[in-house]
This record gives C-alpha cells, sequence and structure tokens, in this order.
C-alpha cells in the first residue's frame, strides 16, 4: 500500500497503457497527477494526487490572457535492477524556482515539490517502461487561474504535475539531424524571459519551426535578438559545437536557457579533459568552421533527446555538413555516459540520481 504526505484519490477506469510501438514521445499520459492550489492570502495549500483528467477553468482565467505560466520538463528511469530514479531533479526545482520568481508567480518549497515528484512516480510506477531508450517523462507546470481581465500578477494559480511514458524525441533518434539557422524570427532576447521555461518563449518559436520543418530540417538555430548575429539555440534545446578540438557553446547571457543537460555535459567535458568555452559565437564564425572542416562535431542537449547529434547546418541557401553526417565520438561518448548515469548501467559517481522506488 502507498503511504503518502498526500491525499490520494486513486482512478476507478485505469487508462490504456501503449505498445512500444505505439508510444512515441508525450501522446500518452499515466493514471494519476499531482495538484496543488495558491490563493493570496493564503499560499499554496491543498496537495494531492487525483485521476488525470480534464481542468475546469474560467473563460477569463489569467492565464489564458496574459500567458503567466511556467514550466519543467525531467524524467523517471527504470534500471535494470527494477528500481527507478530521477535524473538531477534538484537542478529542475531550482529552474522552476527560478523562472517564477521573473513571471512573479509564487514560489514551490522544494522538499514539497520533490515529494510531489517521487510519490507520483511511486504511485504509477508500473507506467515508468522498461525497454532500451524509454523513460516516463515528467511535466510539472504552474498557471494562474485568477478570473480577471487586466494586467498584474494573479492572485490564484494551480500546480500541477502529469507524467507521460517516452521513447525518443526524434523519429531520427540518435542519429544526425538537418537544422536550419534562422536569420528573421528570434527566440528570446536579453532582459526578457529567456533563461525562464514559459510558455510564450516556445510560442515565439512556432512560425519558424513551421518553416523549417515544411524545408526539411528537424530544427531552428535561433540568433540572439539584439543583433541576430550570434548562435543562442537549437530548437528547444542547448548546443555545443567542437571546433579546432575545444568544445564551444554559447554562454548564459540571461536569453539562453540554462538547461540541465547542458550543465551535466559540461561537467563531464571539463572532467575529460577538453578545453571549454563558454562564449559568443557567431553564426559567421560557425559556417567559417564548419566549411574549412575545423567544426569537428555538433550536438544538441536537452531533457527530452538527451544528446542529439546535427549533421547539417542550413544558412542562406547553403548547406554545411558536419562529420560527413555522422555521429562523432565526443557526442557518441555523452550521450552513453549520461544516459548510463540515467538508466544505472555505469556508477553514478556524480550524485545526480535520486531514488524514487
Amino acid at each position: 500500500m502507498l503511504t503518502s504526505n498526500f491525499p490520494v484519490t486513486l482512478t476507478k477506469t485505469p487508462r490504456v497503457k501503449p505498445t512500444a510501438e505505439e508510444r512515441g514521445f508525450g501522446k500518452y499520459f499515466s493514471d494519476h497527477m499531482f495538484l496543488m492550489n495558491y490563493d493570496k492570502g493564503q499560499g499554496w495549500h491543498d496537495p494531492r494526487i487525483v485521476p488525470y483528467g480534464p481542468l475546469t477553468l474560467e473563460p477569463s482565467a489569467m492565464v489564458l490572457h496574459y500567458a503567466q505560466t511556467v514550466f519543467e520538463g525531467l524524467k523517471a528511469y527504470r534500471r535494470a535492477d527494477g528500481h527507478i530514479q530521477l535524473f538531477r531533479p534538484d537542478a529542475n526545482i531550482q529552474r522552476m524556482k527560478d523562472s517564477c520568481e521573473r513571471m512573479c508567480i509564487p514560489a514551490i518549497d522544494e522538499t514539497l515539490y520533490l515529494n510531489a515528484l517521487k510519490e507520483l512516480v511511486t504511485l504509477d510506477a508500473d507506467w515508468v517502461p522498461s525497454e532500451p531508450e524509454t523513460s516516463l517523462y515528467i511535466r510539472p507546470f504552474v498557471f494562474a487561474t485568477e478570473a480577471h481581465v487586466g494586467v498584474h500578477a494573479a492572485h490564484s494559480y494551480l500546480f500541477i504535475i502529469f507524467t507521460s511514458p517516452v521513447g525518443s524525441y526524434y523519429p531520427e533518434g540518435i542519429n544526425p539531424v538537418r537544422i536550419m539557422i534562422e536569420s528573421r524570427d528570434v527566440r528570446a532576447v536579453r532582459g526578457g524571459t529567456g533563461y525562464c521555461k514559459c510558455g510564450g518563449n516556445y510560442a515565439a518559436s512556432l512560425r519558424a519551426g513551421e518553416k523549417a520543418s515544411a524545408a526539411g530540417f528537424t530544427q531552428v538555430l535561433w540568433l540572439d535578438g539584439v543583433h541576430q548575429k550570434y548562435i543562442e539555440e537549437v530548437g528547444s534545446m542547448n548546443v555545443m559545437f567542437k571546433i579546432d578540438g575545444r568544445i564551444v557553446t554559447p554562454e548564459l547571457n540571461g536569453s539562453v536557457l540554462p538547461g540541465v543537460t547542458r550543465r551535466s555535459c559540461l561537467e563531464l567535458l571539463r572532467d575529460w579533459g577538453y578545453e571549454v568555452e563558454e562564449r559568443l559565437l557567431s553564426a559567421q564564425e560557425l559556417t567559417e568552421a564548419a566549411a574549412s572542416g575545423r567544426l569537428e562535431e555538433a550536438w544538441g542537449t536537452g531533457t527530452a533527446a538527451v544528446v542529439s547529434p546535427i549533421g547539417e547546418i542550413f544558412l542562406d541557401g547553403k548547406d554545411y555538413r558536419i562529420n560527413d553526417f555522422k555521429i562523432g565520438p565526443v557526442t557518441q561518448r555523452l550521450y552513453d555516459h549520461i544516459t548510463g548515469i540515467q538508466w544505472g548501467t555505469i556508477p553514478d559517481d556524480k550524485n545526480w540520481t535520486v531514488l524514487v522506488k
């Protein structure tokens, strides 16, 4: 029997689990979700676990008009011994705290947040898949529920966590992808919300993403919002390049998301003796390095795909092929090491994992 810190209402109609062939990414959802309310003067209250299902909102709910919402993404992994573990949940919890501060959303107690993650995953443990390259994706998010039309920080919010069994984020899996440098739209600007995981950042990326997809590219490589000159992110991931033997990645300047996988990759690369540069990197410098053969590898990093190799970059009508469109040795090593820790096939000497069950 589950012993919980929260009231639990078990579902009476268990959902049908997808087969491995059906699973995909983000299409199916587990039986239960965690909810907690906030009201000004009362604080966060009524944490509970209930069956996954629809929500009821007023048409005037402020999130629908002013986009006061933030979210996170992390995963639970089933190890070979059957135990389930999370990967660096403390980093996700801290990043959500930072996002909430920027969006004027009340902070959530970190211990309660972690307990909610662990208890929800424990309750729906049989939804954590065991096949290779699979996991249970976890989506915590919070949004303004106050029924009011007027631009101000809301006085009421709802915090939710739900989960979804997933396979590979990209159909290509760990195979290289083609990306297009976007020279018209921008994702974020310094002083804005680029470092937050707020819904508006992703809505702003959709037009360029649709254009890239229609042209046969997997993702957009974003430039900075001021000069439209410097590389920032690739799609919804951070990005890294191996140029002349050194690892180069855009610096965290306020418009780049401080990714948990980014941080993990940089720690490992420095441990392995690579020279790592967090700095401004122009599209011109990148394409010149690619044209001369000095761009040896490129990859994106993020929770959903972990590490995704980039095999081709497109800018101004010209394709720049990287490493003969093959995954490079550094990219492969990072993927193998991080996923090895996540699935428990190699020792976690970084203490990055948290046991759930």
